[in-house]
């Protein structure tokens, strides 16, 4: 499968654990198969809300490996190979197509940073050694370095640069990069309280954290305004704004993988140094989760 032309909803996989830490693949097997069943259209595993930051390269590729071999085609998997260590990145993505990834998601250099020569040449260095359609990650608020628009311009026109998660919350942003894309670079809206404006200035759709709580509404939502029903979208966006914003009302994934448990998902517990969330913070996302119809009252 390819990630290239794709659009819809795509889901940043949460990763359970058992209650000892250990990785929960019979879960993660589960949470596949439910995410096809209601429509996500892609599935990214390895990403900021899959604790990927905490896990060691053999559970990277293990969980990978899962997802792959649960989908089994039903979807594209994306992998998120990022890595400050521009080395590291290279092998983490020649990893990833070798178990068998439909596509990458790259992170800019967090902590080191870049200049802009610098990080032309971060994401070049996996664009030409990995023949899988890469997407680039923006999200200052992690990395604390944004990929400035003229990167993002030079490699808009890279063969294996298939577009970019835009996570900064930065209209302005969206806006000065919206000119770089065409079929073969797509914008993907990495704020789920966003979703419509970035798919206004010609986005294909969300890599979304809301998903993992509701996947068929957020699939529904792109489409409908994809497919004209503007309004519709807007009013699905607008009825379930505070559910969205509430799942960073701390930092991702804690509220996200909170909100799962108290579904009763299991899910399970974090990894340090994320650890659960306080009991004001855990009342105010029950009381969203039960505006949203996601909790009994």
């Amino acid at each position: 499968m390819t990630i290239q032309g794709l659009r819809g909803s795509i889901v940043a996989l949460v990763t359970p654990f058992h209650a000892d830490g250990s990785v929960n693949f019979e879960k993660i097997q589960e949470l596949v198969n439910w995410h096809i069943d209601q429509g996500t259209d892609a599935i990214l595993a390895l990403g900021t809300t899959g604790e990927s930051a905490t896990m060691t390269h053999e559970e990277d590729d293990a969980v990978l490996r899962t997802v792959i071999e649960t989908a089994a085609g039903r979807v594209p998997i994306i992998a998120g190979t990022g890595s400050n260590c521009t080395q590291t990145m290279v092998e983490k993505s020649q990893r990833a197509a070798r178990l068998g990834a439909d596509g990458l998601l790259l992170i800019s250099p967090y902590y080191n940073k870049a200049n802009v020569e610098g990080m032309v040449r971060h994401f070049t260095a996996v664009a030409d050694t990995v023949d899988l359609p890469a997407l680039l990650y923006n999200v200052p608020g992690r990395t604390g370095c944004s990929i400035p628009v003229e990167v993002v311009e030079r490699l808009s026109v890279h063969p294996n640069i298939a577009g970019i998660k835009e996570a900064s919350g930065d209209m302005s942003y969206v806006m000065k990069i919206a000119h770089c894309v065409n079929e073969n670079f797509a914008l993907w809206s990495g704020n789920d309280d966003i979703i419509l404006p970035v798919l206004a200035a010609g986005g294909s759709g969300v890599i979304s954290v809301w998903a993992n709580i509701m996947p068929k509404v957020c699939h529904d939502m792109v489409m409908a305004y994809l497919n004209g029903d503007r309004q519709g979208a807007l009013e699905t966006a607008i009825r379930y704004l505070p559910i969205a914003n509430g799942l960073f009302i701390e930092v991702n994934p804690i509220p996200v993988k909170t909100a799962m448990n108290l579904m009763g998902m299991e899910m399970g517990p974090f990894r340090l140094p994320l650890c659960e969330m306080s009991e004001s913070h855990q009342a105010a996302l029950a009381a969203l989760l039960r505006e949203a119809g996601l909790l009994n009252a």
